[in-house]
């Protein structure tokens, strides 16, 4: 990539700001083999261990991996943040990061955090995003009658998608119906939607192992071996859909949980879907957190150790047009300078009156 070869990558990273701020790269689910088939899960929510392998090799030999706690030191003190240092995170605490990831980061010496959905951690239930998509994708290929009936329950709620370009994109892919009724919805209407598709799509026992979250045995294992856990609320509910109740009983019930579980101070929470607004980011530092990680570049002035940035990687982020693992362009995601083509997507203005 000529970005890379020409350093040109670094320069527009320096031109965007996103050399000041430290390099943080999250991941979900860790498997064997990349899945070959979307409809058995979010695609981009999965890394196969080698690719994962590859990725923190390439990170390794440029940068030193540092806990969040000491990369939440380095922030506090003021001081500037050295251009060397990366931090590893995972989201939503998949059994398969502890049987896959874990081994693979105690090899390597790499530090890590795991930000943990406190209400599924050792029970059998699915994330809800896990949960929705896989019914929209297996109602839409079984029948093709997924965006009809989403058409209808929005209607039914007051919610109008269509003509508009989102319901357009509904029509095709479930991974943007996922976005879409995220974006909009409280998790209770989410969770109306997924008991009607219920209705129309069943889901195997292998589906379900294969999305588990941990058990807290595991939890607490990869604790005392030095992952930093951290909150990811309760039960994944997208914090800008929700009154100021539901936000707090997500973010200060899961630290109570974790610290009463670890014995020991939570301090880091990312925020679900990346999604929070002016309101979220101040319930979650009256919850008691320190340090909040995001999915982009945007920053709450008032709030900047509560909005850092992280960079989301997945299997084929990195890949050239040949379908081969790029240096080039992962050095592009690390020093940013593709943040110029990739604008957030997010709504992180207040939530009107």
């Amino acid at each position: 990539m000529a970005l890379h070869g020409t350093n040109s990558d670094r320069l527009l990273a320096k031109i965007g700001g996103s050399r000041r701020l430290p390099v943080v790269i999250g991941y979900h689910r860790t498997v064997e083999e990349f899945p070959s088939n979307a409809i058995s899960t979010i695609p981009s929510m999965c890394i196969s261990t080698r690719m994962l392998e590859r990725q923190l090799d390439w990170i390794g030999r440029r940068y030193r991996f540092v806990s969040l706690d000491e990369l939440g030191a380095l922030m506090e003190s003021g001081n500037s943040i050295p251009e060397r240092i990366a931090a590893v995170t995972f989201d939503d605490g998949y059994q398969d990061v502890y049987e896959h990831a874990f081994p693979l980061l105690k090899k390597k010496g790499i530090p890590a955090a795991v930000f943990v959905v406190t209400d599924l951690i050792g029970t059998s239930q699915l994330q809800i995003h896990d949960l929705l998509y896989l019914l929209l994708a297996g109602a839409d290929s079984k029948s093709g009658s997924a965006p009809q009936f989403l058409s209808r329950f929005l209607a039914n709620l007051g919610i109008s998608l269509s003509p508009s370009p989102g319901m357009a994109t509904i029509s095709r892919d479930p991974h943007a119906a996922l976005e879409t009724l995220f974006g909009i919805l409280p998790q209770s209407a989410v969770l109306s939607v997924i008991e009607a598709l219920e209705t129309k799509a069943g889901l195997s026992q292998n589906t379900l192992r294969e999305h588990r979250a941990m058990s807290w045995q595991a939890v607490k294992e990869m604790h005392a071996e030095g992952i930093t856990i951290g909150s990811h609320s309760r039960t994944h509910a997208m914090l800008p859909n929700e009154n100021a109740e539901k936000v707090e009983e997500e973010t200060r019930g899961s630290r109570e949980t974790l610290e009463r579980c670890l014995g020991e101070k939570i301090r880091h929470f990312a925020y679900p879907g990346g999604q929070y607004n002016a309101a979220t980011v101040k319930a979650v530092a009256q919850a008691g957190y320190r340090f909040g990680y995001t999915i982009c570049n945007h920053r709450d002035s008032s709030f900047p150790l509560l909005t850092i940035p992280r960079k989301m990687l997945w299997e084929k982020s990195c890949l050239n047009a040949l379908g081969s693992f790029s240096p080039s362009i992962l050095s592009c995601h690390v020093h940013g300078s593709l943040d110029f083509v990739a604008r957030c997507k997010l709504n992180h203005a207040p939530v009107a009156a």
